[in-house]
């Protein structure tokens, strides 16, 4: 009998909480929804300014006192005269990071990035992209190369800087630069393209399962993963895999008409001290080195827009972590009255 009271106790306060919790999240949630939020956020940061706080605590943990009042008084000066001198002021140089994933989701960042720029930048601004990726599904990277022809449509000066890999629909992206730079050992190239499926259809006729799949037209569907495939139909499936590299190929050669593709279109990668060898690449440097060198002569801004995240799955996550902890709690002190 005391253990069916205490486990009733326990079950009564565990019910209790989640259905507070519930109504209060609920109320929470549905507050919010009646509010009106923004997508996302866009966020232009100085990278000239940070640099040249590296370079004063670098100079700061280097010279003397003397010599760094003395650095200090010609910077003084040289802002001074930049402000008097009728010449044109230096030109801007905005920076968009790229690190892509499979299904290249981040283009949907990238495409406010590239309108906040085009709203903003004049003829002769210029735009580094940092990219990184191995490639991705077709479609995505199709549309993020798009976005930087954009930038390339409207005249502004873009290089992408890879400083790890640039491979397959991250090189389509690439491709599209007027200038590439690469690290020497980053990875380049992968111009190819590849698609993988299992099959189960054994599996399900050892197990006296059937699988039905009915379509309306004859290449709806050439290749499945439960019914039995044909030849004809993994031909069919080849021929599209051609055509689209074929449209690959000839997309990069549209930009890059220097490479020699039946070498580069192999669907191999090389690294970039191969890649410039092969044109794939124009110059070997980081992106921190051009960085250095561009603040000499530009303004960097870093320019990036971060999608918020949805409230409701905020939230959603901390009242299940929350109801997880406490039930665990109840429980234990069910078991434990005296602890």
């Amino acid at each position: 009998m005391e253990f069916l009271y205490e486990y009733g106790l326990f079950a009564a306060k565990a019910i209790t909480l989640v259905v507070a919790l519930l109504l209060a999240v609920g109320g929470i949630v549905g507050l919010a929804s009646k509010q009106k939020q923004r997508k996302g956020e866009l966020e232009i940061n100085s990278i000239s300014e940070r640099l040249d706080e590296l370079k004063e605590q670098a100079n700061q943990l280097l010279l003397d006192k003397d010599e760094v009042k003395k650095l200090q008084k010609e910077e003084k000066k040289r802002k001074k005269a930049e402000k008097k001198s009728a010449e044109k002021p230096s030109t801007n140089l905005f920076v968009v990071d790229f690190k892509g994933s499979m299904d290249a989701h981040e283009v949907d960042c990238l495409r406010e990035e590239v309108t906040a720029i085009l709203c903003v930048a004049k003829p002769e601004d210029q735009v580094l992209v940092r990219l990184e990726s191995g490639g991705g599904v077709v479609h995505g990277y199709g549309l993020a190369a798009s976005q930087l022809q954009r930038l390339r449509d409207a005249n502004i000066h873009l290089t992408v800087a890879v400083d790890k890999v640039a491979a397959s629909g991250g090189y389509m992206m690439a491709c599209v630069a007027d200038k590439i730079i690469a690290s020497k050992f980053a990875i380049i190239g992968s111009i190819g393209v590849i698609a993988q499926l299992p099959n189960f259809n054994k599996l399900l006729k050892k197990h006296d399962i059937d699988w039905e799949q009915h379509t309306a037209g004859q290449y709806k569907r050439t290749l499945t993963l439960f019914g039995e495939n044909n030849e004809a139909g993994r031909q069919k499936f080849r021929d599209e895999l051609e055509q689209v590299h074929g449209l690959f190929k000839d997309f990069v050669a549209e930009h890059r008409q220097e490479l020699d593709l039946d070498k580069v279109a192999t669907g191999e990668y090389w690294y970039g001290i191969q890649a410039k060898e092969m044109k794939l690449v124009d110059a070997l440097s980081t992106s921190d080195d051009y960085l250095l060198s561009a603040n000499q002569t530009h303004k960097i801004y870093q320019v990036k827009y971060s999608l918020k995240k949805n409230l409701m799955d905020k939230f959603g996550k901390a009242a299940s972590i929350a109801i997880e902890s406490t039930i665990g709690r109840l429980w234990q002190k069910s078991q434990h009255p005296g602890v």
